[in-house]
């Protein structure tokens, strides 16, 4: 497989488009000057167990120096449908919690506005309803006179808020469910992105390792062994494994495109597996 070199960008860790499903805090939007090149390395970011997180908005930003993605293309026309397992339940909520930052770069209001109440909704059948609501509320509100960067806070705080009450509820593996679907629906939203124009630079954000080994180890060590072993759980283990040989490219080159087109095939795949009522 021929490996394409890449001149600028350092290996660092990042959770794609759902970036901020793993962030314990919102960081404000910095307003700086296009650069002549892209250097991750200076991105604003937080440690999350020694795993480097750059904030959401600064890799949007690298995406569109990069070649002006049609964000609108990567909305899914459908949110996806609930079953009564709280481990899909959890997943689809990440993957809708994602695909909100997707509709907020697109700037579209009303995908913006279901968003919110699918999040809301969500939320009420792994009953953590009042953690979000005013946050859902804000969300309408807020993309209504198209105040997206307070649209995307809003989305961070909610994440923030569902986590939070997860935790005091006792449902902290079910709150990294959440930070896993959100992952990759993001993922599958990057690799969509890369595929179509691929350039070495764009791919390096899938360069990610560490992160993907820090997903794993949260999966491989829930202390609810019943959820641990529900189906959809298994599965995400499996494609964390199966994305791992993918991801990684050795120091100074790019990951090839038939890798991105794998990993998005993977990932595609096992959001439309969440987002079915049957599974």
């Amino acid at each position: 497989m021929q490996q394409t070199p890449i001149l600028k960008i350092p290996t660092l860790t990042w959770p794609a488009l759902a970036v901020a499903l793993v962030v314990s805090a919102v960081h404000p939007l910095q307003a700086n000057p296009s650069p002549d090149s892209v250097d991750l390395a200076a991105f604003p970011a937080q440690s999350i167990d020694e795993v480097i997180v750059p904030v959401p908005s600064e890799v949007f930003a690298v995406l569109d120096k990069l070649g002006s993605p049609n964000w609108r293309a990567e909305i899914r026309e459908s949110l996806g449908q609930q079953s009564g397992n709280r481990a899909q339940v959890a997943l689809l909520l990440g993957t809708v919690i994602a695909e909100g930052f997707v509709a907020v770069e697109a700037e579209d209001p009303e995908k913006v506005k279901e968003i919110g109440r699918r999040v809301l909704t969500l939320s009420k059948a792994i009953n953590v309803e009042k953690a979000v609501l005013e946050r859902s509320k804000s969300i309408t509100e807020k993309a209504e006179v198209k105040e997206w960067d307070a649209v995307r806070r809003e989305f961070d705080g909610a994440l923030q808020d569902v986590k939070g009450a997860m935790q005091e509820l006792g449902d902290e593996d079910l709150a990294q469910l959440v930070s896993v679907g959100g992952w990759i629906r993001g993922t599958s939203v990057l690799t969509s992105i890369i595929r179509k124009n691929y350039t070495p630079d764009a791919a390096e954000l899938l360069n990610q390792p560490a992160l993907l080994d820090f997903f794993s180890k949260k999966l491989d060590t829930l202390s609810n062994k019943r959820l641990a072993a529900d189906t959809q759980v298994v599965r995400v283990r499996k494609l964390l494994a199966s994305l791992r040989p993918l991801i990684e490219a050795p120091e100074g080159y790019a990951v090839p495109l038939e890798n991105v087109q794998r990993i998005h095939k993977l990932t595609n795949d096992l959001v439309n597996q969440i987002s079915t009522r049957e599974a």
